[in-house]
């Protein structure tokens, strides 16, 4: 597979040898957790803040960790990646291990302090997965009779469209503001609130399924939001802030552990809004830690001459720059919906097929 031959450019041969065990402990690691992607039947979608992608803050990331975050990457379909900075060879050298048949679309940087020359990014396989032609920065729109235009998001949202298998999808991303370490921070908060409510207000508009001609029904495609919220806990108003807007966490996300390395915060959410077109969750969602088979704890003394390149940070944070902060979210979707439109045929059969292929 093309990912693997960079192992080849490898000289030292200790290093060599650490990451083909890390990437065996890994495959292991990712093959129980998360189910095998299909041609047609199964769409695997997933989030991921990948920690200063990839700024060189704590130096930049070697080929071992290059080979680990394409090949969890390469376990999902359509993957939302936050964090990714100025600089896009990190995404396009992922893209190329990944293969010519990935592709990916990319915000421009957000200016200002608060927007950490930060980009919104999407991932996915083009065998499986289509770009619609959608795609927007959102900007906050001057509420009506106000004074002045509102504050808008540290890091701007991105959204795109796809149709996987008999699904239409609109995604939209985000990174919000973190702020102060309180679970109610004043304007994240206000971000998360006024990125739900924009995204809803506008959803007749965002749809990624055909448009039909004036008159006839279209298909009311899926719109989802997914990214990097900064929410501490499920039960927090920052939350609340999404589910008044009319999202919907799917259930088989309720229940997973939280996002961070730790596990106890809840900082990552996908979420759709109202109901789902076409698709459906097969309950099998998750987080994955990483941390379990590659940069474990006990495999500190093994990276100790890397580290020396930028002293003062314990091996527990540094390997979160090698990696993230942050572990991936995921869940599965049927994407299949052929019988039910065929037995949607007898009782509507003059009804059109607005899919494409």
């Amino acid at each position: 597979m093309q990912r693997y031959a960079i192992l080849d450019q490898i000289a030292d041969l200790s290093v060599r040898t650490r990451t083909v065990e890390g990437l065996t402990r890994l495959r292991a690691g990712l093959a129980a957790e998360i189910p095998d992607r299909t041609a047609t039947r199964t769409l695997l979608l997933a989030t991921w803040n990948i920690r200063e992608f990839d700024s060189g803050k704590y130096g930049f990331r070697s080929d071992e960790a290059y080979c680990y975050i394409a090949e969890i990457l390469s376990r999902f379909d359509l993957i939302a990646v936050q964090e990714v900075r100025d600089g896009l060879y990190p995404l396009q050298r992922v893209q190329q291990m990944l293969g010519p048949w990935w592709g990916y679309l990319v915000t421009d940087v957000t200016l200002g302090v608060s927007g950490n020359a930060e980009r919104m990014a999407y991932l996915y396989d083009r065998r499986k997965v289509r770009f619609t032609g959608l795609a927007a920065e959102l900007v906050l729109p001057k509420p009506r009779n106000a004074r002045v235009a509102p504050v808008q998001l540290a890091r701007s949202p991105y959204l795109a469209g796809f149709q996987a298998g008999w699904a239409y999808l609109t995604l939209a991303t985000v990174h919000i503001y973190y702020g102060t370490s309180k679970p109610n921070d004043a304007r994240r908060l206000a971000e998360i609130t006024a990125f739900s409510q924009t995204v809803a207000g506008a959803a007749g508009k965002l749809s990624a399924a055909p448009q039909p001609a004036p008159g006839v029904k279209a298909e009311p495609g899926n719109l989802l939001l997914l990214g990097d919220f900064n929410i501490f806990n499920r039960q927090d108003v920052t939350m609340e802030g999404i589910t008044r807007a009319g999202f919907v966490v799917p259930e088989p996300l309720q229940s997973v552990p939280g996002s961070n390395v730790a596990k106890n915060r809840h900082y990552d959410q996908i979420a759709y809004f109202r109901r789902l077109s076409r698709m459906r969750p097969t309950g099998r969602a998750g987080v994955f830690d990483l941390y379990e088979h590659v940069y474990r704890l006990a495999d500190a003394d093994l990276y100790q001459a890397e580290r020396q390149v930028r002293p003062g940070r314990s091996f527990k944070d540094w390997r979160t720059y090698r990696m993230s902060d942050h572990l991936p979210m995921w869940i599965e979707f049927d994407i299949d919906d052929a019988d039910a439109w065929l037995a949607g045929r007898v009782a509507a059969p003059s009804q059109p097929l607005a899919l494409t292929s």
